[in-house]
């Protein structure tokens, strides 16, 4: 957002302090900005921009004798212009091949050592001087818009022929500088993200409201800028207009009204020169005075050609519509481009075909020429969230999208068109000649208050509790007042209305936000909070992670980092639901479309590519955030859960020189994680074939890529299921090309953190442990599982006090010629903290377990 010095001080000196806001300097005025508006990209100081132009009148103009196209022109600079040659009448020669020059013409006279303002800043700036042109003198030139940086017009020189609004011609020999405000001018360009919540300070008066109020000094509205303007009546042969609209959710307030026998025509120079300072090249007067009102207020405008319009509309009339595209419909922009408007824009048509992208751009059928007479005002209200969406599909960036994309007040458009309409009528020669159209689905208690929202009612102390202040109610109110709020002491708070323009102020910390940035962050007190000195709590959970890694880390597994996203055929492979996957909408590849359902599927797809580099035998884990869409936390949000998964792959060679199954290798990493954490012997596993239709949906989705014959659900002591280990489907191997020996397992991490005994050191016996093996053949269908964990809850009977047993898996065997049943061998391990216990009184205990496996398992002690 672009403002200059002098424009603050014309609008501060009709609606603010007479001081102006840079009395103390730019600099001053900088910093200001910085620390309590928004962030100063660029300072560009133009103040020299214009010295040595000079407003002169054309005396004379007669054809250069030698040529064809240049005309010598006698010029009166008032005498003010030194060291130039002047005839009797102390006129100047200046050359020129401009075609619209001619005698009592008024324009700007570059003398010999000045600059041309459109060279001005630049590695090479053109510095005029007097030249021989065909064989006559020239002493400088007449310049055109261009250069002079206000236009893009180059086809004739700028022709003066009004001054402000008072239509007054400048004397020859004024400054050019001086009499547009330009002499001394410094442009602040401010960054525009600095406001996305605050639409009112995209527009000139917003910005001179804000600098008024951090220099604590009242401001004041013009009188034009106000919800229920002076609109004029019919003044002419009245030209028929219709609005209908189709989306008011969408677009809230449309409003409208026609001015007939318009004269288009170049804009007088204080308006190409205002325009030139915020960057926007003058086109024509109609079309300028929509965009400085826009720079000035906020609002941005569009002017239709009504005659245009209504050849496109019914029955002779202007008819505009307010809707969403049709199907296959086009539209021709302004900036060149056609396009298809995506199927949610908002639009403007007239009943046969599309105008203009609402809020954004207008379409060459219907825009104002040279030929235009009759014109339709538009100011609207659009949806900030469809359109910064249209904006981002088809690539339009305008000035009016920058705005719309912040939500600007529908509370202010009356007053914009009030005033555009006043300013053509007075300066172009327009009549109204429609009444006002006014669209309004403003909710009718907003514009009772004037505001969107309800007035905010804040305790005193609650403001100064949070800037750490000692403000008064009376301070807080000055402070708020100099920017137009309507503020109520009402016992020890305050009761605060927002004016119209804005739509930020909804809650107390809103105003807290307000109050601390008028008065000044840097006023508030420096001191430090108090802090304990005792040691910082840690965070359990980022101290658990870190000791997973170093276990795993140093029992050979590798940690690996992989996207949050996924695509859909990974899912697709590891035999997951897509559709319990959340999908991205904007997803930047197709490969990232799918937040993970489980951590596995992201580690089985790097399995193959380190086979295929020659790895033969590795671990791998990862720890990470998992979602699901039917998880869901209890403020109805999508859950974060954490996941720890870990594979082990091993190609041929090397899986045929490690012993036992796929399972229980991957078991094992699982079991000593658990060891580590003393969680050995407070879960159990049970087979994943038997528990599957009792999981969750998310730890079925977990569980998906699991060969539910060949893994095990690992629950807690209250049966509580965390997780899956085992060995991976065929058909996920298939889809992932891995190895026959594959096995993992996936698991909430804060497992460990759950069951965890806390001080469980257990001092180790003096004696001797005794071990003996115990066989039991058992029915072939007989879990592992369930034969270790019958034991181990025996031994918990059997076992005499004072002692520590254990227990382990010693193998599995079938004989061939007995396939209904099994053999499991377990050690049992005993030891005494008072003796050395006898082989006699552990095999008793044994005993004691192999006659209620009899009872229980039917299991035969072998």
């Amino acid at each position: 957002m672009k403002i200059s010095t002098q424009a603050l001080k014309f609008i501060n000196e009709h609606y603010g302090s007479a001081g102006g806001p840079a009395a103390n300097g730019v600099d001053d005025l900088v910093q200001r900005i910085g620390s309590q508006l928004g962030a100063v990209e660029e300072v560009v100081d133009n103040s020299h921009k214009y010295d040595g132009a000079v407003v002169v009148k054309i005396v004379s103009c007669v054809d250069h004798p030698d040529s064809d196209h240049l005309h010598i022109c006698m010029v009166d600079d008032g005498g003010v212009v030194q060291n130039v040659e002047r005839d009797a009448g102390g006129l100047v020669q200046v050359i020129t091949g401009a075609p619209n020059v001619h005698a009592d013409f008024t324009a700007v006279w570059l003398p010999p050592g000045s600059t041309v303002p459109d060279t001005f800043g630049t590695p090479e700036p053109f510095v005029l001087e007097a030249r021989p042109l065909r064989g006559k003198m020239s002493y400088g030139m007449l310049a055109s818009a261009r250069e002079l940086g206000l236009g893009d017009d180059h086809n004739g020189i700028l022709e003066i022929s009004g001054h402000l609004d008072e239509h007054q011609v400048p004397a020859p020999g004024t400054s050019f500088g001086d009499a547009y405000h330009l002499t001394g001018d410094v442009i602040i360009d401010m960054e525009n993200k600095m406001f996305t919540h605050r639409p009112d300070c995209f527009g000139w008066l917003g910005i001179a409201r804000e600098i008024e109020g951090i220099y604590h000094r009242p401001y004041k509205s013009p009188p034009w800028y106000t919800m229920h303007p002076e609109i004029p009546g019919v003044e002419a042969d009245e030209l028929k207009l219709e609005v209908r609209n189709e989306i008011p959710e969408l677009v809230p307030r449309f409003t409208a009204i026609v001015l007939r026998d318009v004269e288009v025509k170049q804009s007088p120079v204080w308006l190409q020169a205002d325009l030139a300072r915020a960057g926007i090249h003058s086109i024509n007067n109609i079309v300028d005075y929509s965009n400085f009102f826009m720079l000035e207020t906020g609002q941005p405008i569009h002017i239709y050609d009504y005659d245009k319009v209504a050849a496109l509309s019914e029955g002779g009339q202007a008819t505009l519509v307010v809707r969403k595209p049709h199907e296959g419909e086009q539209i021709a922009l302004l900036n060149g481009k056609t396009i298809t408007p995506r199927a949610e824009a908002m639009m403007v048509a007239t009943p046969q075909k599309l105008i203009c992208v609402g809020g954004a751009m207008g379409g060459t059928e219907t825009e104002v020429d040279a030929h235009t007479k009759n014109v339709i005002i538009e100011a609207a209200s659009w949806d900030m969230y469809s359109m910064r969406r249209t904006s981002m599909a088809h690539g339009i960036f305008t000035d009016a999208v920058t705005r719309f994309t912040k939500g600007q007040s529908p509370l202010q458009n009356l007053a914009v068109v009030a005033k555009i309409t006043d300013e053509i009528r007075k300066f172009a020669g327009g009549k109204v000649a429609s009444p006002l159209v006014d669209d309004n689905h403003v909710p009718a208690e907003a514009l009772e208050r004037g505001n969107l929202h309800a007035p905010v009612q804040v305790p005193v102390a609650f403001i100064n509790a949070r800037l750490g202040l000692q403000l008064s109610a009376e301070e807080m109110q000055g402070l708020l007042t100099n920017v137009e709020f309507r503020v109520e002491i009402q016992g020890d708070g305050l009761v605060v209305t927002a004016p119209f323009w804005r739509t930020d102020i909804e809650i107390k910390e809103d105003v807290v936000e307000e109050v601390g940035r008028l008065y000044g962050y840097d006023h508030l007190p420096l001191e430090l909070p108090k802090r304990t000195l005792l040691p910082q709590p840690t965070n359990p959970l980022l101290d658990l992670k870190a000791a997973i890694r170093r276990t795993l880390s140093a029992a050979g597994a590798n940690e690996v980092l992989s996207y949050s996203f996924v695509h859909g055929n990974v899912l697709d492979k590891a035999g997951q639901d897509r559709g319990q996957a959340f999908q991205l909408s904007n997803a930047l590849s197709p490969e990232l479309q799918y937040f993970r359902l489980g951590l596995a599927p992201s580690l089985l797809g790097m399995v193959h590519p380190n086979i295929k580099a020659g790895t033969d035998t590795f671990g791998l884990f990862e720890l990470g955030l998992v979602h699901n869409t039917k998880d869901y936390s209890d403020d109805e949000l999508p859950r974060e859960a954490n996941s720890l998964a870990f594979v082990l792959a091993a190609d041929a060679k090397a899986a045929a020189s490690r012993p036992g199954a796929p399972y229980y290798q991957a078991r094992a990493y699982l079991t000593h994680l658990l060891a580590t954490f003393s969680a050995k012997n407070s879960v159990y596993f049970e087979p994943l074939e038997a528990a599957a239709p009792t999981l969750d949906p998310w730890l079925q989705q977990m569980a998906a890529p699991y060969d539910p014959g060949r893994s095990a659900v690992v629950r807690d002591a209250q049966g509580l299921a965390w997780g899956v280990v085992g060995e991976f489907r065929v058909g996920v191997r298939r889809a992932f090309k891995l190895p026959d020996c594959v096995a993992g397992f996936e698991l909430d991490p804060l497992l460990f953190l759950q069951t965890a005994r806390k001080n469980d050191y257990v001092p180790l016996p003096r004696f001797p442990k005794v071990e003996q093996d115990i066989c039991l053949k058992v029915p072939a269908a007989t879990p592992y599982a369930e034969v270790f964990n019958f034991v181990w809850e025996q031994l918990g009977v059997a076992c005499p006090e004072n002692t520590v047993p254990s227990l382990g898996p010693v193998d599995i065997y079938q004989r061939t010629d007995d396939a209904g049943h099994k053999q499991i061998t377990l050690r049992l391990g005993l030891a005494s903290y008072d003796r050395t216990l006898t082989d006699h009184e552990v095999a008793a205990i044994l005993d004691t377990i192999a006659a209620a496996a009899q009872t229980t398992l039917h299991a035969e002690r072998i």
